[in-house]
């Protein structure tokens, strides 16, 4: 696949431990992010960047050219330096460019990221052209936490050890950053220096700090047609060589989608495994690159089509299990922040739980497999849950009376919508929220096959939201008794409804009532990529996100269209127009196309965060999103059938 070289769709690699390496097709950095080799202190957190880039000057008998640039400000307007492009760029079988240099000389530059190992390995072969060539490849290195940029008083100095033809360099913070080299004669020449005010734009654009000094130890003098270098963090053992690395990756992009898979699904097979990572012992989900970490709600969410749907169960039952292991209170943490306590800030990551560990049970049913301690630790985790919100846990979620879940308290944000500016809660939701309901609803499902006592509770809840959320004009409230206004409803048109109407698999209203509350989500929430977060038509809404941090946050649930909402969407439509063949090729006609062409566009062969409200609706947000690469896959291995 080829792509125009000047353009900034980001491509990503990753390690599998919490660590990536990420860029442009461009090769220019536009956020503070992008560098070659960013790994997990204590996977899959606490990520470093440990190699920010390199800089690599080609020299031939007719001079010498440099490959790479990156941006710096000016009074005039930002400068590229140096002014150069590469001719080509590719993302599969993994990342590569082109130059073309003026004497007839073409190289490709590869980059390999292995599965399981803080690495990264570049590759420089000569494509075509003759004569000596030489490349002088200079790395910067930082040590930096990722979320940060630095800025230099003086040159940094990196401490270096030489051993076994490889070179260590002490970096600050706990992990320190390796080379090896190989081509057909290679020097290592000491040259301290720091790029001052490298620019990164898409920073700028965030309105967040957007100039870093860059700081580099020396240069690799590497002769030959075909050199390599490897980096990684120090430890036991020499780093592999490139080819070990490409030949070893080849392998496991091959073994992660079948061979007769569609293009689409099999783009999306091989995206999956970016987010399937390691923390301790188990396992669990990366909810976005470049800034996320492992989300609870968003781990669940996605968990059903990366792991279920391409039947990787064994990954879903260690997930699964993973999580158990962190109820309290009859909740599930939101996030794990670096070096710091869980924060139990959601309502709905152990219902989530509760509803995706049942499926991960069933899913292993159905081929045959048992798996008795999986089975007692959801078992322990989803009654600790359900009895957790009978009793009333944290941040006030508690079953009332009428059977419905309440929750919310103020100053926090606990729904999944939970955009917070300062201390305003965009979108507070206190009271019973649709969406929570139709979850509980199916986490007493799930508790019932362990205690029968939970069917009351699940009654009466069905009975309750069924009577109380259709709304006199059509449609169902996103909220009864919100701000614990008891009698009243929040029926601005929002997304949340479709949990209720389908989007987890069964209707939990009478048919007249979703079909007509389905087609109002349809007509005024659908977009190519995906449902607006609230309808135009209602007080509050965004038509674009952007701007600062509370001109995005702002917007963030107020018209935004979340690509993820794509799976309960089609599941509901489903729900009310019949799961037939004729069906399924109406909705995969319908609602797939955009959403398949947009894993060109923005984060290559993934799935952006969030769109524009707005055509032509932009993607914004995380541009590799576990739920949003999650959900598609699920959609489209459903509606293929």
């Amino acid at each position: 696949m080829r792509h125009d070289p000047i353009d900034e769709k980001e491509w990503l690699e990753a390690d599998g431990l919490g660590g990536f390496a990420m860029g442009t097709a461009s090769g220019r950095r536009t956020r503070r992010y992008h560098a070659l080799l960013v790994a997990a202190a204590s996977p899959p957190g606490e990520r470093r960047v440990l190699l920010e880039d390199v800089e690599v000057v080609a020299e031939t008998a007719a001079g010498r050219f440099p490959l790479t640039a990156r941006r710096y400000p000016s009074p005039e307007g930002d400068v590229l330096h140096p002014d150069v492009e590469p001719v080509a760029f590719h993302d599969a079988p993994w990342i590569r460019w082109e130059w073309a240099l003026p004497d007839g000389t073409l190289l490709a530059q590869e980059l390999v990221v292995p599965k399981g190992a803080a690495q990264v390995g570049l590759r420089w072969r000569r494509l075509a052209g003759r004569g000596a060539l030489r490349l002088h490849v200079r790395p910067f290195l930082s040590g930096r936490p990722f979320h940060a940029l630095e800025r230099h008083d003086e040159t940094p100095r990196f401490p270096l050890r030489v051993a076994a033809g490889e070179l260590a360099w002490g970096l600050p913070g706990p992990l320190d950053v390796r080379a090896s080299p190989h081509a057909q004669s290679w020097v290592w020449r000491e040259d301290p220096v720091v790029l001052r005010q490298a620019l990164f734009t898409a920073e700028r654009a965030r309105g967040l700090d957007h100039l870093a000094d860059l700081a580099s130890p020396g240069v690799f003098e590497l002769a030959g047609e075909d050199v390599s270098l490897v980096f990684g963090v120090t430890g036991d053992g020499s780093l592999p060589r490139f080819a070990a690395l490409a030949e070893a990756e080849r392998r496991r992009r091959a073994r992660l989608a079948p061979r007769d898979a569609p293009a689409r699904t099999a783009q999306l097979m091989r995206a999956a495994d970016a987010y399937l990572v390691r923390r301790g012992p188990g396992r669990t989900i990366i909810a976005g690159y470049p800034w996320f970490g492992d989300w609870g709600r968003d781990t669940f969410i996605a968990l059903r089509g990366l792991c279920l749907a391409t039947g990787r169960l064994d990954v879903a039952a260690d997930v699964v299990r993973t999580w158990a292991a962190h109820v309290e209170g009859g909740m599930l943490p939101n996030r794990f922040p670096d070096g710091e306590a869980p924060e139990y800030h959601s309502v709905d990551a152990a219902l989530w739980y509760a509803f995706v560990a049942g499926e991960t049970l069933d899913a292993l049913a159905a081929v045959g497999e048992r798996d008795p301690e999986l089975e007692g630790a959801v078992r322990g985790a989803v009654l600790a849950i359900l009895a957790g919100h009978r009793d009333g846990t944290r941040h006030g979620s508690v079953v009332e009376g009428d059977g419905l879940l309440r929750a919310g308290a103020p100053g926090l944000q606990l729904t999944w919508m939970d955009a917070k500016v300062g201390d305003h809660v965009v979108t507070p939701r206190i009271g019973k929220p649709i969406e929570i309901q139709a979850l509980w609803i199916h986490a007493l499902r799930v508790g019932e096959r362990f205690d029968p006592s939970w069917a009351l509770y699940r009654e009466r809840a069905e009975a309750s939201l069924a009577a109380r959320f259709p709304l006199r004009g059509g449609g169902l409230a996103d909220v009864v008794d919100p701000e614990d206004v008891a009698g009243s409803a929040d029926g601005r048109l929002r997304p949340n409804q479709l949990f209720a109407l389908g989007g987890l698999r069964e209707v939990l209203v009478p048919a007249t009532v979703a079909a007509k509350a389905l087609a109002r989500v349809e007509a005024e929430l659908w977009t190519p990529l995906g449902p607006r977060s609230l309808a135009a038509r209602e007080d509050g809404y965004q038509p674009r996100y952007g701007g600062g941090v509370v001109e995005r946050d702002g917007a963030y649930h107020q018209g935004t269209v979340w690509p993820w909402l794509l799976g309960p969407f089609v599941d509901a439509w489903l729900a009310v127009h019949g799961d037939t063949a004729a069906s399924r090729a109406a909705a995969r006609a319908r609602f797939l196309p955009a959403l398949h062409a947009h894993l060109d566009a923005a984060g290559l062969g993934h799935v952006s965060e969030l769109a524009d409200a707005e055509a032509p609706h932009t993607p914004r947000g995380a541009p590799f999103q576990a739920w949003s690469v999650g959900e598609l896959l699920r959609v489209t291995k459903r509606l293929a059938r």
